[in-house]
């Protein structure tokens, strides 16, 4: 299974043609928030799932705040992550994922792409697609999962 994750798109229909173009080989696509609106457009290019979390800047009827999706027996908690302070830390989405025993977590909000793994736990943001920040360049994430073991990787666009 192969997973594509983007964040923080803000209405960026530019950065969102490159982002498509590059997952659209991807079985499933997250969309972690702010501009959640955009998978309207990942779905008119896409003929795959597209499941869409609500960030900051997003209305309440657009998208769920967080959840847990089971994928190849790999429980994946997502959020957009500016309710557990990861501008600073990701102390409390270490406990949400030990709570949800959750493999994988992801989550955006911050605008910088990376990978962490920590306590067999991996912790991905896969930055923003339109306003990255800190010298990072526009990215994306794609997971690939098989037999549980957990492949993932930035991609930058």
């Amino acid at each position: 299974m192969k997973i594509g994750v983007l964040s923080d798109s803000h209405g960026n229909k530019f950065s969102l043609g490159r982002a498509i173009k590059a997952l659209g080989q991807c079985d499933i696509i997250y969309h972690l928030g702010d501009y959640a609106s955009d998978c309207k457009i990942i779905k008119e290019n896409l003929d795959i799932p597209v499941i869409t979390i609500r960030g900051n800047c997003d209305n309440k009827d657009e998208g769920i705040l967080e959840i847990v999706q089971k994928i190849e027996g790999v429980n994946i908690f997502l959020t957009h992550g500016h309710n557990y302070g990861v501008n600073f830390n990701i102390f409390k989405l270490r406990f949400k994922a030990l709570e949800t025993d959750s493999k994988i977590v992801l989550y955006g909000h911050t605008h910088v792409g990376r990978i962490d793994l920590e306590e067999d736990i991996y912790f991905i943001n896969p930055g923003s697609i339109s306003e990255p920040r800190d010298g990072s360049k526009p990215s994306v994430a794609i997971i690939e999962i098989n037999n549980r073991i957990i492949i993932p990787k930035l991609i930058h666009i």
